[in-house]
């Protein structure tokens, strides 16, 4: 199976024909109503040096919010308000940390300059959105992601003190329940989603969910 090129034209090719990794097609651009469509049928971007890559991994990495594990330890926290949280405070803040938050295994990061400045786009049009903790008044950590309908999908987190990232996505999938959200696209296996709850979908279930959902 080939790997599709994608141009100006606005379209994807059906998620059934990616490639066994996931990797469906490349180029193409980040506009806002392209990206709106890739997340629509399933589909998102990664970098590889200039041009963006376009996947839909089988199967799929979700979590499910009344699935949400917190340990013993993060209830601690959390009963003691160990963290400032709060949502779409410093949307900014949040992606940039991302982009530049070393992290172990990786060389570089995915998030590149056209990354920050189409998200940041999406999320003046109230698609993406950003959770926050604070110690002190620092921003410590937080996650940002797109919400459509009933998903939400996240895309990275970051943190520079232990357990801030952890704080800000229980707090906040806390809040995505109470709103009515029933399933977090979590993408691509990790085992700290997984300790939180995360868990294998196949795809063809994914894609089912987001025509529900949205």
């Amino acid at each position: 199976m080939s790997l599709h090129i994608l141009n100006d034209k606005l379209w994807f090719p059906p998620v059934e024909e990616a490639l066994d990794d996931g990797l469906l097609a490349i180029g193409g651009d980040l506009t806002t109503n392209r990206l709106l469509l890739a997340y629509r049928k399933g589909i998102f971007p990664w970098y590889d040096g200039d041009l963006p890559l376009w996947w839909s991994p089988n199967p799929r990495f979700v979590l499910l919010p009344d699935e949400l594990i917190v340990s013993k330890s993060m209830k601690t926290l959390l009963r003691r308000d160990a963290f400032e949280f709060t949502i779409n405070k410093n949307f900014s803040g949040v992606i940039n940390s991302c982009k530049t938050k070393e992290r172990k295994g990786q060389d570089g990061t995915w998030i590149k300059n056209e990354v920050v400045e189409a998200y940041t786009e999406l999320h003046k049009l109230s698609y993406a959105h950003s959770a926050e903790t604070w110690s002190n008044g620092e921003l410590v950590g937080g996650l940002y992601g797109i919400r459509m309908g009933k998903i939400f999908f996240g895309e990275s987190m970051f943190s520079n003190k232990s357990n801030a990232s952890k704080y800000a996505f229980i707090k906040y999938v806390e809040q995505l329940k109470q709103e009515g959200v029933l399933l977090i696209d979590c993408q691509v296996y990790t085992e700290h989603l997984e300790s939180l709850g995360a868990k294998m979908i196949m795809r063809q279930q994914f894609i089912h969910l987001l025509e529900q959902l949205i």
